[in-house]
C-alpha cells in the first residue's frame, strides 16, 4: 500500500485557485520532497494531507485513511503520523525534557524520550526552559515532538530553518535513520541541496499544479542536459555547452598537450533546473 494517494485534488479560496487537480502518489518508506515557490500551493496540499484543511474535491488517502473522516478511526490514524510545522508556540515555562515527556503521553507507542533528545542534538539542553533556547534549538525541539510518537508517516515543513550547517547535516543523518527504520517522510524545503541529499523523489509545484515528479538526478531532463565545459585559453576564459563533454575534453587535452588550464565540466544543478521549471532564469 502506498503511504499517500491523491487524485484530482482541488482547493480554492474565493477566486484564488490554490490547488488545481493534483495527482500524487508517495510510496511507503519513501522520502518525498515537495518543492515550489511561496504561494504555489504546497502548504495547502500538506495541510489537507494532515487533516488540518478541507479540500474542495478529489480523493485523498493517507495511510489508507481519509484525513477528513472523524471518530475513533481518526484518532487511531493521528497516532500513526508525526508533524513538524513551520513554527510552533509551546509553553516557555517547561523544560525540553518535560515538554517531550508530556507529548509522548499522547501516543500509544512513543519512542524513548532520552533517545529522541539525543537524536536531535539537545542533550545539553534537556533541562533548559524552552524560552531560553535559541531559534535553531527550538527547531530541533519541534523535530523531537514530531518524531516522539514513532510515526509511520512524518510531515516535515521547512524542518531545518534556522539550523547552522553542522546541525543541518546531523538532521539529515537523523532523517536517513528514520527512513532506514521504515518511516515515510514528506518534506517541504526551500533548500535544494537538502532535497537532493535526502529525497528519493521530488515533485515541483507551481500555480497549484504539479509540473513534474522525478528523482533529483533526472528532474527536468537534468541527467541528459548539456554539460558546460570551461577552460582558460591565454588571457581568455572560454566556455562551450556540449552533449559530449568527454570528446571535447579529449580534443582540448591534445590541444594543450595534456594539461587543460582551469578546466571545469558542469551540468545544471538541481537548483538550476528547479528555477527554470518555475519560470525564473539566471541573468
Amino acid at each position: 500500500m502506498n503511504a499517500i494517494e491523491v487524485s484530482g485534488l482541488t482547493k480554492s479560496y474565493g477566486d484564488v485557485h490554490a490547488v488545481r487537480g493534483v495527482d500524487l502518489t508517495i510510496a511507503t518508506g519513501e522520502i518525498f520532497a515537495l518543492l515550489g515557490p511561496n504561494g504555489a500551493g504546497k502548504t495547502t496540499i500538506v495541510e489537507i494531507l494532515e487533516g488540518f484543511r478541507m479540500r474542495d474535491a478529489g480523493q485523498v488517502r493517507v495511510l489508507g485513511f481519509d484525513p477528513h473522516d472523524e471518530g475513533n478511526a481518526a484518532r487511531q490514524w493521528r497516532n500513526r503520523i508525526g508533524i513538524v510545522l513551520q513554527s510552533t508556540s509551546d509553553s516557555g515555562d517547561l523544560t525540553v525534557i518535560e515538554t517531550i515527556e508530556h507529548f509522548s503521553g499522547y501516543y500509544s507507542n512513543p519512542r524513548n524520550v532520552e533517545e529522541v533528545i539525543n537524536s536531535v542534538g539537545l542533550d545539553e539542553k534537556a533541562g533548559s526552559l524552552i524560552r531560553n533556547l535559541s531559534g535553531g534549538q527550538r527547531r530541533r525541539l519541534d523535530v523531537a515532538l514530531g518524531i516522539i510518537g514513532n510515526p509511520e508517516l512524518l510531515f516535515l515543513d521547512e524542518p531545518t530553518t534556522g539550523f547552522d550547517p553542522e546541525a543541518r547535516r546531523s538532521f539529515w543523518a537523523l532523517i536517513e535513520k528514520l527512513r532506514g527504520n521504515g518511516t515515510t517522510i514528506l518534506l517541504t524545503t526551500h533548500y535544494l541541496d537538502e532535497a537532493e541529499a535526502l529525497a528519493d523523489r521530488v515533485g515541483v509545484i507551481n500555480d497549484g499544479k504539479i509540473i513534474e515528479v522525478s528523482t533529483p538526478a533526472e528532474l527536468g531532463g537534468r541527467s541528459t542536459a548539456q554539460a558546460l565545459v570551461s577552460w582558460r585559453d591565454g588571457a581568455e576564459i572560454k566556455s562551450l555547452a556540449t552533449d559530449n563533454p568527454t570528446s571535447l575534453v579529449s580534443k582540448l587535452t591534445a590541444q594543450f598537450n595534456g594539461e587543460i588550464p582551469e578546466l571545469t565540466v558542469t551540468r545544471p544543478s538541481l537548483e538550476d533546473i528547479y528555477l527554470t521549471m518555475i519560470g525564473i532564469t539566471h541573468e
